[in-house]
């Protein structure tokens, strides 16, 4: 186990923060930490559970990480519903990798309770 913070920006521990989701041991009950544990399996290289968490009729046959590409942060900068209340949401946010950043809306579903990725938007 490791005490390091997690890679999404909160302030807690992997293990006890994302590290849960990816290992399967819990389910995010929001959009937002869906989309905070979707960034962190990115930085962590885990495509299992990126594909796990995106829709079904959305989701690529296979992905293939980039293992040289570095994330170095993570801004959400808007969300609207995706609480334990909604079946939808989106987040927009900010993720910055060495040379760049990516800034695109995301649309959320739940499905069967659990919330997955449904697509994005990039954003200028």
């Amino acid at each position: 186990m490791t005490s390091r913070t997690c890679p999404c920006g909160l302030p807690r521990p992997y293990d006890a923060c994302c590290g849960r989701f990816h290992a399967g041991a819990a389910g995010a009950p929001t959009a937002e930490l869906l989309m905070r544990s979707r960034y962190s399996a990115f930085v962590k290289g885990d495509a299992e559970y990126l594909l796990r968490t995106w829709h079904p009729g959305t989701r690529p046959g296979r992905l293939e990480l980039d293992p040289r590409m570095r994330w170095t942060g993570l801004e959400i900068l808007d969300t609207t519903d995706g609480s334990a209340f909604h079946t939808t949401g989106t987040v927009t946010f900010r993720a910055s990798y060495r040379g760049g950043a990516l800034h695109e809306r995301s649309r959320f579903e739940r499905v069967a309770g659990a919330w997955v990725y449904v697509d994005g938007e990039f954003l200028d």
